[in-house]
């Protein structure tokens, strides 16, 4: 199958078998026209290479889980922070809220306090009318009605003192629940005030808690994404380790294939029969299924090509989609360029 070989996790690590191990022998000794035993060596190489290059991507990758360990470390603590903080504006903002409660209360006492007084402002202004009223029709007694009236000088007195009195007293009256009222529209009106500040403050405070929280939110989505990257990043080292420890099984294997069953071996995978590439790979990528898909990679087809690749030779739609002659053209064109090593059966 062809493979990005930058990305070697791209599928699920597969063992070659002894048959994909002689081809690649074939297509570098026989074409050099150099002795199985030197092929054999060159393939050991090939391996030896791919270990390499796993081994670097391996280090890369942990050197990235490092780095993803401080980066979830950083976004937890901020979420933690951002957390306290949420906390500590909600019990201010319930505080907050208690205290406008608390002035609407008030504010609904004065407000009920402003009405009685101005009920008894009217009752007081209602009774100096009718004083008035009952004085305009009787007449307002002058000093000399009082003098004539009067059966002394101490009678006089007297009830000069005692008219003077009562207007005085009506006055008074009247000027005390103007008062009162005044000071029960201040009252209001200061209530009125304060309970708008706090209202005022507590959608301050709202705001800052949700723009907190949001934070909050932002922080766990990130430190939960990296905890998944991390994971995901451990199992590809996984593989990898696993890789190299089959190609290094492989090599060892190597070492000790006699040369005359190389020969053999060779001779077997040198058959392409009907297909653009050895029949032996064919069988070992999709056991021939023109139809066959890998879900994990999207390699499909009978010779497992992966979309891109498909698209790089010209191929339209999907691999496992294509008709047969379609499929052959297109694997050709993959071999003609990098021969076995675009399959993973290749080795």
């Amino acid at each position: 199958m062809p493979t990005d070989r930058n990305d070697i996790s791209e599928r699920a690590p597969r063992t070659p078998g002894f048959a994909a191990r002689a081809f690649f022998v074939l297509a570098c000794g026989i074409a050099l026209a150099l002795p199985i035993a030197r092929a054999s060596g060159e393939t050991i190489d090939g391996l030896s290479g791919k270990i390499a290059d796993a081994r670097d991507e391996a280090e890369a990758l942990n050197a990235e889980i490092e780095e993803g360990v401080v980066a979830l470390a950083s976004a937890r603590s901020d979420a933690r922070q951002a957390a306290g903080r949420e906390a500590d504006l909600s019990a201010v903002l319930a505080k907050g809220e208690d205290r406008s409660a608390e002035l609407g209360a008030k504010l609904d006492e004065a407000r009920a306090g402003l009405v009685a007084t101005r009920a008894r402002l009217g009752r007081a202004q209602d009774a100096l009318a009718e004083r008035l009223v009952d004085i305009y029709k009787s007449g307002q007694p002058n000093q000399v009605d009082l003098l004539l009236d009067a059966e002394g000088f101490d009678d006089l007195t007297t009830r000069a003192e005692l008219l003077g009195r009562i207007q005085a007293a009506d006055r008074a009256l009247a000027q005390r629940v103007r008062s009162l009222r005044s000071e029960t529209a201040d009252q209001v009106e200061r209530v009125e005030r304060a309970k708008d500040r706090s209202d005022a403050l507590n959608a301050q405070v709202s705001a800052a808690r949700d723009e907190i929280a949001a934070t909050r939110a932002e922080a766990e989505a990130e430190a939960a994404a990296l905890a998944d990257a991390r994971t995901a990043q451990a199992a590809s080292v996984d593989q990898l380790e696993q890789r190299m420890n089959g190609w290094s099984e492989q090599v060892q294997e190597l070492e000790q294939v006699p040369a005359e069953d190389a020969d053999a071996e060779v001779a077997g995978w040198s058959d392409f029969g009907e297909w653009s590439i050895p029949v032996a790979i064919v069988m070992c990528e999709s056991g021939g299924n023109f139809s066959a898909l890998n879900p994990s990679s999207g390699a499909g087809g009978a010779y497992q090509i992966l979309p891109s690749t498909w698209r790089l030779y010209g191929g339209e739609g999907l691999p496992h989609e294509a008709s047969p002659p379609e499929q052959h053209r297109v694997a050709a064109m993959i071999w003609a360029d990098s021969g076995p090593s675009a399959w993973v059966c290749a080795g």
